[in-house]
């Protein structure tokens, strides 16, 4: 069996992250990847064998929320990493208005919501103000380890207290303020602040991405403001990009600072077992049989996998497996990738326009018309009229599409999460129409414009990338599965019950969106705990 410094299940981008890191501290860690590539969600692809040339990013499609000490400290801008900044957000409605936004309380703005209205007009900078007061507040969490909360061990209760402490600014109001982030339903929230319901949808979309609940759930507050946070490191709320040649490229960034650290990566490896002895990690096991040994191995998998089908569950603590067991991870997604013969023309606002085709693009009418989606797919049917948020991130990048063509992302909700189980191929190609039929209505080009289509639901996001029940966060953004309770009590570290198993998938702390947090805390904590061993055996020594 031979031996290496470090393994890691999994080379998707957090996978690789904590390579870059482990490398970067001098181990030498070996990833290793079960499909043919690297990158797992995030991923540029070529799906159409007809027309090579034209590029999608085939689930995750934006960049945010990845914090500038990961992007300086493997230095990502030296291995090709580019984002194209998407500014804006475009809604069209059936009545012929529409909103072009920033979302920054410009002039531009103002006179946008002054045409539904004046009120609405004077509470969005207060909004604004509000949402970047919350920023304060919880960015600088999501680069927080969080503690064991209820833990009465010395060291866990000075965490505890370090947390306290770091919410020192919080007065009454703004205790408040987070309380009913945490608890209200988005459609609750905006109807405290906004009265039109074009408004009020715009500033829904953001609770909902990727989530199983409609507006109305209780928490989608908080998945708004998880997602309106945006790339605390730069300062800017919601600052989501456009990666230059996709997904993919963030992921082979990192791919290729983790190499130039020293790390090396095998695909097609895949992973069959993970190996423990007396409650310490012992290596791997790879379809195949080819086993792999090592004393630091970190899963960069979804947890159910991880635990519950790679590890013998009697070597987990029962309460734990009972947890994972437990873990939520249901979705309704379905990601549609077009290739265009050319830009839709929105009846609302004729021609090109950078605030347009160069943002996210919404098909979403109202909180009604969300909340009424959802319940579609929570009974058990495919959504009537689904909601969508769409770009084409080909205007600005011309490395994804020949000149003259354009890719459409279409990330889409909702259909029964229990479409995770069978493919319903059919019902989704209808589903997918409903879609085409729904942009259509406000571009009548758009489906006349579609040269192909692909087409991805929970089923093959399960089956092809391990996306359990079709989850993107490998877990959904639900009250109880935050922070402290992310992906365990006790467990939300990055340590797992074995001594030297590590995780670092996106559900743990942080993880939901592109942004390698988990992989830069999972290789901290694992060379911290190194460096407290090897301390140890050096006093030992000492002593004797």
């Amino acid at each position: 069996m031979r031996s290496h410094d470090a393994l890691i299940v999994g080379g998707g981008h957090n996978g690789l992250v904590a390579a870059a890191y482990l490398a970067r501290s001098g181990l030498r860690p070996l990833v290793l990847e079960g499909r043919h590539k690297t990158g797992g969600a995030a991923a540029t692809d070529s799906p159409w064998p007809e027309a090579p040339e034209l590029k999608v990013t085939t689930l995750s499609y934006v960049m945010s929320l990845m914090p500038d000490t990961i992007v300086k400290d493997l230095d990502l801008a030296r291995h090709g990493y580019k984002v194209f900044p998407m500014e804006s957000y475009y809604l069209a409605f059936p009545d012929g208005r529409s909103l072009k936004m920033f979302g920054n309380s410009s002039a531009n703005d103002i006179e946008q919501i002054e045409k539904f209205s004046k009120k609405d007009a004077e509470a969005q900078p207060k909004w604004d103000a509000w949402i970047a007061g919350l920023a304060e507040i919880l960015g600088p969490l999501l680069m927080r380890v969080p503690p064991p909360v209820g833990s009465a061990k010395p060291k866990d209760l000075i965490d505890q207290l370090r947390l306290v402490w770091g919410m020192r600014g919080l007065d009454v109001r703004s205790a408040a303020d987070v309380t009913r982030l945490m608890t209200m339903s988005i459609a609750d929230l905006l109807d405290d602040w906004f009265e039109s319901p074009q408004i009020k949808a715009a500033h829904a979309i953001n609770g909902i991405i990727g989530t199983w609940a409609g507006p109305c759930a209780p928490g989608t507050a908080y998945v708004m403001a998880h997602h309106s946070i945006g790339d605390v490191g730069d300062g800017r709320l919601g600052s989501w990009g456009f990666p230059e040649g996709g997904m993919g490229a963030l992921s082979q960034a990192v791919r290729d600072a983790a190499e130039s650290f020293g790390a090396v990566v095998r695909t097609d490896a895949k992973v069959e077992r993970i190996l423990e002895d007396g409650g310490r990690v012992r290596g791997v096991v790879l379809e195949g049989g080819e086993e792999l040994s090592s004393d630091l191995v970190f899963s960069s998998i979804h947890p159910k996998r991880a635990f519950l089908e790679m590890i013998e569950r009697r070597a987990l603590p029962s309460e734990f497996v009972s947890d994972i067991e437990h873990w939520k991870t249901r979705s309704g997604v379905v990601k549609i990738n077009l290739a265009l013969g050319e830009l839709p023309d929105f009846i609302a606002d004729p021609g090109t326009d950078p605030m347009i085709h160069g943002a996210a693009i919404e098909l979403a009418h109202s909180v009604d018309y969300l909340e009424k989606a959802f319940q579609d797919a929570r009974e058990g049917r495919p959504a009537e009229r689904p909601f969508s948020d769409g770009c084409i991130p080909t205007f600005f990048d011309k490395t994804l599409a020949p000149q003259g063509t354009h890719i459409a992302s279409l990330f889409t909700q909702w259909v029964p999460h229990e479409w995770s189980q069978a493919p319903h191929r059919n019902e989704l190609e209808a589903y997918a129409d409903r879609v085409i039929d729904g942009y259509t209505e406000l571009a009548p080009n758009f489906k006349s414009s579609i040269l192909h289509r692909q087409v991805l639901g929970p089923y093959e996001m399960e089956q092809e990338w391990g996306l359990i029940g079709g989850n993107i966060f490998h877990g959904e953004l639900s009250l109880e599965q935050l922070f402290h309770m992310r992906p365990a009590p006790g467990y939300a570290d990055y340590r797992t019950p074995l001594v030297g198993l590590y995780h670092c998938s996106s559900a743990t702390h942080a993880g939901g969106g592109v942004c390698g947090i988990p992989g830069y805390q999972a290789a901290r904590a694992a060379l911290s705990d190194r460096r407290k061993t090897a301390l140890k055996k050096r006093l030992t020594r000492a002593k004797g």
